[in-house]
């Protein structure tokens, strides 16, 4: 008989990915996985299948091809006023989960105690894991999800070598402040702290702003910013993502990448590198199509009986059912909401490391058409008044 490594006995496979199946499965609604059910941007379509004509089929530079990369280097430049060098400091991945993986590898050593906010995406408990780390667990305080500076600091020992930020925030949809972030920035430096962050809902932001914490005076040394283009661009199976970081830091994220992947497909970074050079037009108008979203999707789960704070970024509610079920898990909730009511979406506790927190509440996604949004409003509508 054959034993898995230890390492692979401290997480699950993806409970999203699962809930995505449920949806297959009994024909749900899938309000599950983030990922969009409208095209992407036809330039991209029409560059990707160029490059293939083009014979753009063999391997591409391993750390990404120039073109992508100096898009990326200068798109940070026109929005953050990041000096980022192309040639040494950025990394294109398969997906910004091949990013972190990457970064985690590069710079967590066993032993080590890496930081997570709670709830957090699934993923990054793997990626402690699969390091040999210890996650610690500093839990962001209900309704409104805001960080606890004190309690954040009390978390930070001698073994504490890394913290992942997530803004905007899955599964929250919290964007954090310019206030949350400095005092991040202040215990980073203070605790020589690195700062992996997940950046990939940058542009899905309806109130207040996103902060690049590596604009922070003494942060852009320690941080490993990690963001792709499958939210910006709804390419979710494209698998582009990448890794920003100072020269040294680089290259070790390279030599990683180099034996995960080897690289990420050619023709398609031909056809990121046109979305990239998008201007804030396309952004604009991106942001305010997710915004009339969210608010068909807000209106649909209040009629329903949920409750939820508002997301200020990134496309999902984290819904609270404790209204309309008392009685079922938020397991069971979610399989009996897909099954019966024809909605899938995210058991709560999946964000949670000890599978309480979170118990009462689901994750829904609203990055679908709004086609697909009315019909998951008319199913949620069979539980108007169904108190528990």
């Amino acid at each position: 008989m054959t034993f898995p490594a230890v390492r692979t006995s401290t997480f699950t496979e993806s409970v999203i990915r699962e809930m995505s199946r449920v949806a297959y499965r009994t024909g749900a609604v899938n309000l599950a996985q983030g990922l969009p059910d409208f095209p992407m941007p036809q330039p991209m379509k029409d560059a990707a299948a160029a490059a293939i004509h083009g014979d753009v089929n063999q391997y591409a530079m391993t750390w990404g091809a120039p073109p992508l990369r100096l898009a990326i280097a200068e798109k940070y430049r026109r929005w953050y006023g990041m000096k980022v060098d192309p040639d040494t400091e950025v990394t294109v991945t398969c997906g910004s989960t091949e990013a972190m993986m990457a970064a985690f590898l590069a710079f967590v050593n066993p032993g080590d105690e890496v930081i997570i906010l709670e709830p957090f995406y699934e993923n990054y408990c793997a990626h402690v894991a699969l390091a040999g780390a210890t996650p610690v667990f500093v839990p962001l305080s209900p309704p409104s999800w805001e960080l606890d500076v004190e309690r954040l600091a009390a978390a930070i020992t001698p073994h504490t070598r890394a913290l992942v930020l997530n803004t905007p925030h899955n599964p929250t949809g919290r964007v954090f402040s310019r206030g949350e972030i400095s005092s991040i920035a202040a215990l980073a430096e203070r605790h020589n702290l690195l700062v992996f962050t997940d950046e990939v809902y940058e542009h899905l932001v309806y109130t207040g702003h996103h902060h690049p914490i590596a604009t922070w005076p003494g942060m852009r040394e320690r941080t490993v910013t990690v963001s792709g283009l499958s939210k910006a661009f709804s390419c979710t199976g494209w698998r582009l993502g990448y890794a920003v970081a100072p020269r040294e830091m680089t290259t070790a994220i390279r030599k990683v990448h180099d034996f995960l992947t080897l690289g990420a497909p050619a023709p398609l970074q031909a056809a990121g590198a046109v979305g990239m050079a998008f201007d804030a037009e396309y952004y604009n108008h991106l942001q305010l199509a997710y915004k009339q979203r969210r608010g068909v999707m807000m209106s649909a789960l209040t009629n329903a009986g949920f409750s939820f704070c508002a997301p200020a970024g990134a496309y999902y509610v984290l819904a609270d059912f404790s209204g309309i079920d008392r009685r079922r898990t938020d397991r069971e909730f979610a399989i009996w909401l897909a099954e019966e009511i024809g909605v899938a979406t995210v058991p709560g506790s999946t964000f949670a490391h000890d599978g309480v927190t979170g118990a009462s509440t689901v994750r829904v996604a609203f990055c679908k058409t709004f086609e697909t949004l009315g019909k998951a409003t008319e199913r949620l509508g069979k539980l108007s008044g169904q108190g528990s």
